[in-house]
């Protein structure tokens, strides 16, 4: 196993196990993007509105995995997510994570 197989079998099992137990995703993306395309069943909330809705994704109750176009975006939101004590991780690109369900 090479060093890239390394990390992102690691975050595909990490995914993987957040679904495990009934991870909500959480799609970042601007409402354009979402309108676009999307992983169904998911939940849209804009990175520029979560501050203002993170009691929304605390009223879930479950735990969460981020994503957007690349990755960048819900890496920002897994990482503010986690200083409000919800637990989340970022899935990366929507397509990606799509191809990973």
């Amino acid at each position: 196993m090479g060093l890239l197989d390394f990390i992102f079998g690691a975050k595909k099992r990490e995914v993987h196990a957040f679904l495990d137990n009934n991870a909500v995703i959480l799609d970042v993306r601007s409402q354009r993007e979402w309108d676009n395309g999307h992983i169904a069943n998911s939940v849209h909330i804009p990175l520029d509105e979560l501050n203002t809705r993170v009691q929304e994704v605390k009223a879930l109750n479950k735990p969460i995995i981020t994503c957007c176009a690349s990755g960048v975006r819900s890496s920002k939101a897994a990482k503010f997510l986690n200083l409000n004590n919800i637990s989340a991780t970022n899935g990366g690109g929507w397509l990606g994570l799509k191809s990973k369900l």
